[in-house]
Formats: C-alpha cells, sequence, structure tokens
C-alpha cells in the first residue's frame, strides 16, 4: 500500500497534463473565489447581480466562525462607480474630479475617537508625503444589526477616502503605484 506521501497527485476529468510552468501536482480542492466579468469591461448591474449569486452559492466554503451570524466578510469587487461617488460626496460637501483623477479607499479605524482621529492624521500625512491630495472623508452608513457577538466585539470604524491625483503623474499605474 501506498502512503499518502508517495501516492501519485489526484486528477480530475479534464484536468491537463504536466507542461510548461503547469503542475497538476501542485493543485488544491479550494472553493471559496468566483469571479464575474465582462471581458470589455463594461460597467453592468447584471454583472454585479451575478458577482452575488456567487457569493450566495458559496456559503458552504466553510469560511465561518462558530456563531451562524460571524463569517470572513468576503463581498465583491467592483469598479470604482463615480456617478455614485460624486452624488454622495456633495451631500459631505466634498467636490470630486473626473473619473480616473481620484481614488477612493475604506479605511478601518479604531472605535476610539482619540485613536481614531490620530490615524488618520498620520494616513493623511503619507498621502501627502507621496503628493497626492486627501480631497476629504466620509463616515459610512452601517448595521451591524446581523453581526454576531464576535464580529462586533472587533467591528472597526469604517470611513472612506478620496484622494486626488496629482495632476503631474500623466500615466494611471503611477498613480495606482502612489496609491
Amino acid at each position: 500500500m501506498q502512503s499518502k506521501r508517495n501516492a501519485p497527485p489526484r486528477r480530475w476529468p479534464g484536468q491537463p497534463e504536466k507542461q510548461g510552468l503547469y503542475d497538476p501536482a501542485h493543485e488544491h480542492e479550494a472553493c471559496g473565489v468566483g469571479f464575474v466579468v465582462d471581458v470589455k469591461g463594461r460597467k453592468s448591474h447584471r454583472v454585479l447581480q451575478q458577482a452575488i449569486e456567487v457569493l450566495r452559492n458559496l456559503d458552504h466554503r466553510g469560511a465561518c466562525g462558530c456563531e451562524s451570524n460571524t463569517g470572513d466578510g468576503a463581498g465583491v469587487l467592483i469598479q470604482m462607480p463615480h456617478a455614485f461617488f460624486k452624488e454622495i460626496a456633495k451631500k459631505d460637501r466634498l467636490a470630486l474630479p473626473g473619473p480616473g483623477e481620484y481614488a477612493s479607499g475604506l479605511v478601518f479605524l479604531p472605535r476610539n475617537p482619540n485613536r481614531r482621529r490620530r490615524l488618520a492624521e498620520i494616513f493623511e500625512h503619507i498621502v501627502q508625503s507621496e503628493g497626492q491630495t486627501v480631497l476629504g472623508w466620509r463616515t459610512l452608513p452601517t448595521n451591524n444589526g446581523s453581526l454576531g457577538e464576535t464580529a462586533k466585539a472587533s467591528e472597526p470604524f469604517i470611513r472612506q477616502i478620496f484622494i486626488a491625483r496629482n495632476p503631474a503623474l500623466k500615466d494611471d499605474m503611477e498613480f495606482e503605484r502612489k496609491l
């Protein structure tokens, strides 16, 4: 009887043979990742609906805590919704430049207001040291009513930051690197 260590790698139907840089010995059974894209980069609510369906179908992935309402924080990554951001920024008296001229990020901060304020100052200093400009912050509306006690105990204070692109940066990738 062969030990598991010396056993040949398990093969799945349709799995290719070892070739080039690909080696089926490095395959793992791993669920928990799904991709839904429009290969032409078009924005579509339908793609978002399909991505949410993927999340629902990955419920079995096992990345959850002992509480049924404490999980791994799985989510969906989408293109920047400029029209939406422009609208919500207006409500917070922030003026956003055109698409591609700014970035947005979610920053998870401590619940303690003094520590939160200090970390936001440090964050802004770093952004400025990279030659970019902080346009402003907004506090995100959240609803933790469905979270388990474990998740609530470590729940961060979430703020959204908007960062203007330095006009001297002509290359999109250079801006990405600065961010």
